[in-house]
């Protein structure tokens, strides 16, 4: 009993003893997870306070980027009630159209003109070297002397290249001039840049069509071009724009191929091409620059060969020759395996031209400066993509020499600020860009494009006064053109905000001087250059390919 009473409080205090150090460990256990629990949230807060969404999102890369393919039918619209004649019956084609006409501009609105264009400036140090093709070993560039590629580079050739971001500088300064620029690696390739450059350092690769700007890139020999022969494209390519067929002897520049910088440009295949335009309609309106854009397209689909097969439908766009006229308005014609019509239509000021007295052959012709062509307000129903070009006819001279008077709302201009050519040539561009902006809507298959001017590189004078593009080497004046923005900018400003995509071909046409026609052509008088065409096959087979990719 004895026993039993005194065991009793020992076994009491080592059960409190017990118990309080249970309570111990429990009471660190919720303090240890308190802390951790305000850790974390700490960190949560701190996150969140730097990057509030992208911290809990996976990166970009782990995201699957589904590309929409547009299969929309084309839908049968009314015709247009105007009844104004096209200009192809008010003014049809005359011999003023050839190389030797088309070369002119006159010196009153040279300055003018050259503001749509990027004027080249070589510093004195590099004045009068003439780079070769061939670049050094250590150049990490696609060059002369390395093996050559039937396809462009694939989107691994590009994951460790590094992007340089080209800031526009006044964007709204159509005179801003951009300069030659020697690379780091050779001194002697030239690459084309705007004034103000900025590489951020990071490294990037575009690989989607849709964010490719494939007037950014540089030029690249391919022993697998040109893509047709120019001397058996005869059923198609006018023999004054053919240098195969003149007395030209050095044709590399036929071996040039155009690869974008941040992307690969899908190989042109005539066959691809007729596939894709299946049952549609490609057209092509604007000036002799856009004549030339059109027999390189026909030569690029046929490959160069004769094709019997294809059909003349010329007259189901009214393209017929006029009583008295030389030629028709345009031509269209018709690849009866795939019923894809090719088309060209005459509009050198891409704005309508009507007689004042349709009875006075001598009479002069109003120039609607706000009014599309006729052929487009008659015709846009039936095309599904469309090509707009103008530029090298708004001169003194071609207006004096057409008898044509600008007109606005109907009557004679009388806004001289708007007389000035380089404003009326801006505001038509503006109106007839804007025009088809609006009919899209009513044309949902319709895809409308706006080329930027193609350059010319007279020297030492106009086609009239000496000027002459005589070399013949190609890339010696630059290689790669690295500017974000086009340096057509009224163009870039006319397209801007708007349904019409711009095909943007300035630049990389601007240091291809060699590609001209020049002194070569078999119909021009001595002494006289053609500096504004391009030989064929040639620069304009570009132009082609990259609206093959954007379309």
């Amino acid at each position: 009993m004895n026993e039993t009473f005194s065991a009793t409080p020992r076994s009491m205090t080592i059960h409190r003893y017990r118990m309080k150090r249970g309570a111990l460990r429990r009471r660190a256990r919720d303090i240890s997870v308190m802390l951790v629990v305000l850790v974390c949230a700490t960190v949560v807060i701190w996150t969140w306070d730097r990057t509030p969404t992208s911290a809990f999102l996976p990166p970009e890369s782990h995201y699957l980027k589904l590309q929409s393919e547009e299969k929309v039918e084309k839908l049968p619209t009314a015709l247009n009630t105007e009844t104004k004649d096209s200009y192809s019956s008010a003014i049809p084609f005359v011999n003023k159209e050839e190389s030797k006409e088309d070369s002119s501009d006159n010196k009153d609105t040279e300055e003018e003109e050259e503001k749509q264009v990027e004027e080249v400036t070589v510093s004195n140090t590099n004045r009068g070297k003439i780079p070769t093709i061939e670049e050094k070993k250590g150049e990490h560039e696609v060059i002369a002397s390395e093996p050559k590629y039937r396809k462009t580079p694939t989107k691994e050739d590009f994951k460790l290249e590094k992007v340089k971001h080209e800031v526009a500088v006044g964007e709204g300064e159509a005179t801003e001039t951009t300069h030659i620029k020697e690379t780091n690696s050779d001194p002697k390739s030239n690459i084309l840049a705007t004034d103000e450059e900025r590489t951020d350092g990071t490294s990037t690769a575009r690989i989607t069509n849709q964010a490719c700007n494939y007037a950014k890139g540089k030029w690249v020999v391919d022993n697998h071009r040109p893509l047709y022969s120019g001397s058996q494209c005869k059923q198609w390519l006018a023999s004054m724009w053919a240098c195969r067929l003149m007395q030209r002897t050095d044709f590399a520049f036929e071996s040039l191929r155009w690869q974008p910088k941040d992307c690969s440009m899908e190989e042109f295949e005539g066959s691809k091409f007729l596939r894709r335009m299946k049952n549609k309609t490609l057209a092509f309106v604007g000036d002799s620059l856009g004549r030339q854009q059109f027999q390189s397209m026909m030569c690029m689909i046929s490959g160069g060969k004769e094709r019997l097969d294809v059909l003349d439908v010329g007259p189901e766009f009214g393209f017929i020759t006029p009583e008295g006229g030389a030629r028709p308005g345009g031509w269209a014609y018709r690849f009866p395996e795939t019923n894809t019509t090719v088309l060209y239509h005459w509009s050198s000021t891409l704005c309508d031209i009507e007689p004042l007295n349709i009875t006075d052959p001598a009479t002069e012709h109003a120039m609607h400066l706000d009014r599309p062509p006729a052929f487009l307000r008659q015709y846009l129903q039936k095309i599904d993509v469309l090509v707009m070009n103008t530029g090298h006819h708004w001169n003194r001279g071609k207006l004096n020499g057409n008898k044509w008077v600008m007109h606005v709302n109907g009557v004679p201009n009388t806004n001289r600020k708007l007389a000035a050519l380089g404003n009326a040539k801006n505001f038509t561009i503006h109106s007839t860009v804007s025009w088809v902006n609006s009919q899209l809507p009513l044309h949902p298959g319709l895809k409308a494009f706006y080329r930027s001017l193609s350059p010319r590189h007279f020297v030492g004078g106009e086609w009239n006064t000496g000027g002459s593009c005589n070399n013949t080497t190609p890339m010696s004046i630059g290689k790669e053109v690295l500017q974000e923005e086009s340096s057509d900018y009224s163009a870039g400003r006319a397209v801007k905000g708007t349904g019409v995509k711009l095909l943007d071909i300035t630049a990389l046409s601007h240091i291809r001087d060699e590609g001209h026609i020049s002194r070569f052509s078999i119909s021009a008088s001595r002494g006289v250059q053609d500096c504004l065409h391009w030989c064929l096959p040639g620069v304009p087979d570009t132009w082609n390919e990259i609206l093959f990719a954007m379309i």
